[in-house]
């Protein structure tokens, strides 16, 4: 169900170059910076080993004064699929079974957005389909998140910058998280990284797309070792049309503060009061 959400501010106080990591339900500790390099420097070892080349795993924490969110422009998704697997690709996901953490969900128009009567699974000769519409659904970001609430070791939680994250060491695979998710966008790992070595992103971050072990619940992470690097989302910048965008909620003169101060902004199950960073509107 999509309602309309007005926008509510938010204040948040943001702190560079910190990884937390969970120790015990919802009770996070900082972890020292001599620690966290030697952790790092361990794994960039065992991925040269494991892959022959050089990854680089980012520990770059919130960055002061920025809270991200994402807006998607319904009147303009033509539902390509190039963003789900642009999101494959930069973020190092499975490709045997295939892992997407975007699905985009093909529509009839004369329903409206209805997702009893949606498919992920069309497979069209061209794009867009005469009579459909196309609504992309990946991790909505949460202020209020319900899967951070039911993870038994605190593997999982939001950091201060709006991106919720996914600590892969602390992470057991109970999958309560993936079962309290109400958008789908929790992905449990079932193999190793099935993916070519050729095809390896080696720009990855320690929250996000480095490479995870079997038996672990992954997600999207807003491209965190781009993002905060002070670039887009794969996923916007492979859009052929335009239809998504990103920046920084608290920043009044950005192109995410005029969508939702001026266009008709939707939400995913405001009902639920998870109160979701993604937005989805009409810009015609």
């Amino acid at each position: 169900m999509v309602t309309r959400r007005l926008f509510t501010k938010t204040a948040v106080g943001a702190a560079a170059g910190t990884i937390l990591t969970a120790c015990g339900p919802r009770r996070l500790y900082e972890v020292p910076r001599d620690k966290l390099k030697l952790r790092i420097a361990e794994m960039e070892r065992k991925y040269k080993e494991e892959y022959g080349k050089d990854v680089h795993v980012s520990d770059a924490g919130p960055i002061p004064g920025v809270r991200f969110a994402y807006a998607l422009d319904l009147s303009r998704c033509i539902g390509c699929r190039r963003c789900v697997y642009a999101c494959v690709g930069e973020n190092n996901q499975s490709r045997d079974p295939q892992i997407q953490w975007i699905r985009v969900f093909q529509m009839e128009k004369d329903r409206g957005v209805d997702f009893s009567h949606s498919t992920p699974y069309y497979q069209p000769a061209d794009v867009p389909q005469e009579g459909h519409f196309y609504i992309p659904v990946a991790c909505q970001q949460c202020e209020n998140p319900a899967c951070t609430k039911v993870c038994p070791t605190g593997a999982t939680w939001k950091e201060k910058d709006g991106i919720v994250v996914i600590d892969y060491d602390w992470c057991i695979g109970c999958r309560y998280c993936m079962a309290a998710c109400p958008y789908g966008a929790r992905h449990f790992n079932w193999t190793e990284p099935g993916l070519p070595v050729s095809d390896l992103n080696t720009n990855t971050h320690y929250l996000g797309n480095r490479p995870r072990p079997k038996g672990v619940v992954e997600k999207c992470t807003f491209c965190i070792q781009r993002t905060r690097a002070g670039r887009y989302p794969a996923c916007v910048e492979v859009c052929p049309v335009g239809a998504r965008k990103f920046g920084n909620l608290l920043d009044p003169k950005s192109e995410i503060r005029y969508i939702i101060e001026n266009k008709r902004v939707l939400v995913l199950k405001e009902e639920l009061n998870t109160v979701p960073r993604f937005f989805y509107f009409y810009a015609t």
